[in-house]
């Protein structure tokens, strides 16, 4: 296929740690342009520290390795403070949930949308604000001539979130780093976000890192999934083929935990157990004592990333979830 030939980004082999602390553990991750990518997993599986870490913005105490981290051909890992600042917003941005706290509430949102074009473009004040206003009829807001004059307090939640990212693809970048962008939204309101992220990245030939907890939002709109446990990928592949057929116990227990029509009235599947912290991540198989699957070896060797028929997994019981094998 095309696409990943030139991904927008490509991730090899990142880790981060927090003093002794691992957060992610040898990550690879790619996103193709034009396509988006699901990220998935529980709270605390290392998804938001993966995206932070890729656009510079980990934090102080962290401590970021990795083997290959491209922005297109742009080696991010050589990357300074400074240069880190340029690239982010011209080439690649990222998008986070909380929309009231991320604007500031004494600017108009045509004032946020055009400093953008004023300070990367050198754009004159009258030229910014068309583009503003351009950006706002882009996402969807109605009438956006007329509400590039509005406060932040003066949009709902849902168009808050798509004034982020009207800012966020401004710049048309190659990466949109989306963090969570539905939480706190009505379920209509979420489905009409994933479905404007699709089609911005349809539009932009832009890659899109969609990070999520929630399985049931992305199964519309992403092209690919990478499934996170315990700071690791253990499970990654064509969106599709993944949700039909997961090779991966956790995939499958998230799949599970999807609420159903045909389930009104019974009790909702839940994963036993909680995330291990990552101070204390068990032996073997980070997911083995909450895996109705695991066997003797899950408690002692931790399984590999294996690639077979278009996905990657790390499973010591993947070939008999696929039925390629009995016993």
């Amino acid at each position: 296929m095309e696409t990943l030939t030139r991904p927008a980004l490509r991730v090899r082999g990142l880790s981060v740690s927090f003093g002794e602390i691992p957060a992610v553990r040898h990550v690879d991750l790619e996103v193709p342009r034009g396509e988006l990518v699901a990220l998935l997993g529980e709270s605390g599986s290392g998804k938001s520290v993966t995206a932070r870490a890729v656009v510079g913005l980990a934090g102080a105490g962290a401590r970021v390795s990795a083997d290959e981290i491209l922005l297109g051909d742009t080696d991010l890992r050589a990357a300074s403070p400074r240069e880190f600042e340029t690239l982010r917003g011209a080439r690649m941005s990222l998008v986070l949930q909380d929309a009231l706290s991320a604007l500031n509430p004494v600017l108009t949102i045509g004032d946020q949308l055009g400093e953008l074009f004023r300070v990367h473009n050198g754009a004159s004040r009258r030229v910014a604000r068309e583009r503003a206003a351009e950006l706002l009829g882009l996402v969807g807001i109605p009438a956006p001539r007329s509400r590039i004059g509005d406060y932040p307090h003066q949009f709902s939640g849902g168009m808050r979130q798509r004034i982020l990212i009207a800012m966020a693809i401004a710049l048309e970048p190659e990466l949109l780093i989306a963090d969570e962008p539905t939480t706190a939204l009505d379920v209509t309101v979420q489905a009409q976000i994933l479905e404007l992220l699709a089609s911005l990245r349809e539009q932009l030939d832009m890659g899109v890192l969609l990070i999520t907890h929630d399985l049931a939002v992305v199964s519309e709109v992403a092209d690919r999934l990478a499934v996170m446990y315990a700071g690791r990928i253990v499970e990654a592949g064509d969106a599709g083929t993944v949700l039909a057929h997961p090779a991966h116990p956790y995939t499958e227990a998230l799949l599970r935990s999807v609420p159903r029509l045909a389930q009104r009235g019974g009790d909702l599947f839940t994963i036993p157990g909680s995330p291990p912290n990552p101070s204390v991540v068990p032996d073997g198989c980070p997911f083995h004592p909450r895996c109705h699957r695991a066997v003797e070896v899950c408690a002692t060797v931790r399984p590999e990333p294996l690639a077979s028929g278009g996905r990657t997994v790390a499973c010591h019981q993947s070939e008999v979830m696929l039925g390629v094998h009995s016993g």
